[in-house]
């Protein structure tokens, strides 16, 4: 019998410790003081996470920003934004105590909205991807680190407990010496959306692929030669790169990365496959209930040799990454993202995005 995943080792991470830790009881007087977080903009495609800040104990949302009057109107109807006062980003900017802002707007306004927040002295929650500014990033992070402020990043798997469990078995060495990584990122994206993606360069790699390639710099970190395929293999005329293939080298690994938006139920084909010279770690789903399919070439702990098929709990987005933000803020702990890996991450999206690379300067 495949032994289940056990809690001393999800919990081997700091990250780990920001799913399982228990949330304060209600009307127990050693709670910590709610953090005072606004959100700008809702024109993001997962705006409406907002909700999970709102039904959290660590946060007290204190209002909302949306320019755009029809952007607004349809949002006010959402559960996620009903009933809160909306604001300009001038007054939420100046609400005393506020510590955070999310910043949620289209992805053309993500940057300069984000500088404007970190100016004001805010640690942000930036959605992905961040920009097409390569430079304009790196000033944000600068000015973020110098002022020892959070940027934290809207990738969607960056807490999943099976990522999790693959950090730790890294981390103890359980796979060896790592030589091949291979990751899809796929669905069917309406007509509308292609034509929202294909205003941004490389196209579906940019706004859905990028979820994955933070997850390959995380395993094998800055790729020496990057080498993108760009395609565009849908009927529809709009010019939008939906088929995408990068590869990525490393002295000793390649990895390889997909991302369309034309596969027919592709949510149920995302998967993240690392192959070490000890062992093969493939979840599948990357959403909802991941599994992992992990292959080991000797005992190591709990696993003996052979192949283990191993379920986890539902993973629901965004919990963890709220907790997690919450413990910086407060100073608990410090990120597990640096501001390097972030540019990493970001610089290698547009590489594997088919970006001019000279357009990437810094």
């Amino acid at each position: 019998m495949t032994p289940a995943i056990s809690r001393r080792q999800l919990l081997a991470s700091s990250v780990a410790a920001a799913i399982f830790a228990a949330p304060p009881v209600i009307g127990d007087e050693t709670k910590k003081p709610r953090i005072k977080i606004g959100q700008i903009g809702v024109g993001h495609a997962h705006a409406t996470k907002l909700s999970v800040y709102r039904e959290s104990p660590d946060y007290e949302v204190v209002g909302i920003v949306e320019p755009d009057k029809e952007l607004r109107e349809r949002a006010a109807q959402q559960p996620a934004f009903r009933d809160l006062p909306w604001m300009t980003e001038e007054q939420l900017l100046n609400v005393p105590g506020l510590s955070a802002v999310l910043v949620e707007t289209r992805v053309r306004d993500l940057l300069p909205t984000a500088q404007r927040c970190v100016a004001a002295g805010k640690h942000i929650g930036l959605d992905k991807p961040a920009g097409e500014s390569l430079a304009q990033y790196r000033q944000l992070l600068d000015a973020a680190e110098k002022q020892k402020l959070l940027v934290q990043m809207g990738y969607m798997y960056r807490y999943s407990p099976a990522i999790i469990v693959l950090r730790q078995f890294l981390k103890d060495g359980w796979l060896g010496d790592i030589f091949e990584l291979h990751t899809v990122m796929g669905k069917v994206s309406s007509d509308a959306d292609r034509i929202e993606f294909a205003q941004y360069p490389g196209g579906i790699m940019f706004e859905l692929g990028c979820h994955v390639i933070d997850l390959v710099i995380g395993v094998l970190g800055k790729p020496d030669k990057i080498h993108a395929f760009p395609r565009h293999s849908g009927k529809q005329n709009d010019g939008l790169l939906d088929n995408m293939l990068a590869v990525f080298e490393y002295p000793k690994a390649t990895a390889t990365v997909r991302s369309s938006c034309q596969e027919v139920n592709g949510g149920s084909r995302r998967h993240f496959v690392v192959v070490g010279t000890s062992g093969t770690f493939h979840i599948q789903p990357l959403d909802d209930t991941p599994t992992i399919r992990l292959t080991l070439d000797r005992d190591r702990g709990e696993y003996k040799r052979g192949t283990h098929d191993i379920a986890l709990p539902k993973f629901t987005r965004y919990i963890a990454d709220v907790a997690d933000m919450a413990r910086i803020v407060r100073g608990e702990k410090e990120s597990d993202f640096s501001y390097d890996h972030d540019f990493t991450v970001q610089r290698t999206i547009l590489q594997a995005s088919g970006v001019d690379y000279e357009r990437l300067t810094p």
